[in-house]
């Protein structure tokens, strides 16, 4: 009798080991394809690209008499605080929005600085959008991330083109290092 149980219990150990994971009515970012783990940390040389376009949009954004009402990016702005498959859409939009702004500084004379961050962050999107679930309407975003998304997508409205360079200037290294980082702790490696 004990065999026959035996039999039975690997059996269906190795049936659950064969079946994969369990089906979530959550929606899953599209791993497949997605190489975003590449980015968990960028040299040192394009962090050097980074910061020398920082300074120079700062720069620029001191010779400028601006005042913004609100910042587009608050303190509590940290992709943690969203589920996991939930994180690679934020940030996405993040990116959006960023190289949006930049892309029309970059018609300056700030052009040549911006240049190589501006496709940095091109190719990162472009790793990222993998990531993210090919049909966003099937899971439409809900609280925090839809407050966000809802956000992000506003601003150009609602902020003056001098407030929204200075807050994605401002944002620009947080997107970097801890929003990219906080995606990539759950990406799969690249291969």
């Amino acid at each position: 009798m004990a065999a026959a149980w035996s039999v039975v219990l690997v059996t269906v150990v190795l049936g659950l080991a064969r079946a994969g994971p369990v089906p979530t009515s959550k929606p899953t970012t599209a791993w497949r394809g997605c190489h975003i783990g590449s980015f968990k940390s960028l040299s040192p040389r394009e962090l050097e690209t980074f910061k020398r376009a920082k300074d120079a949009l700062e720069e620029s954004l001191s010779l400028q008499n601006w005042r913004c009402s609100s910042r587009l990016f608050p303190r509590p702005w940290d992709l943690r605080q969203l589920q996991v498959w939930e994180r690679p859409v934020a940030l996405d939009a993040e990116l959006a929005l960023t190289l949006k702004v930049l892309g029309a500084v970059a018609d300056t004379a700030l052009g040549d600085v911006l240049d190589q961050p501006l496709r940095t962050l091109r190719h990162i999107r472009s790793q990222l959008q993998a990531c993210v679930s090919p049909d966003p309407a099937s899971h439409p975003p809900r609280g925090r991330l839809q407050h966000w998304l809802h956000r992000l997508q506003e601003a150009p409205r609602k902020e003056s083109p001098g407030c929204l360079e200075a807050s994605v200037t401002f944002n620009l290294f947080r997107l970097l290092t801890r929003d990219l980082k906080c995606v990539n702790l759950d990406a799969p490696p690249s291969p």
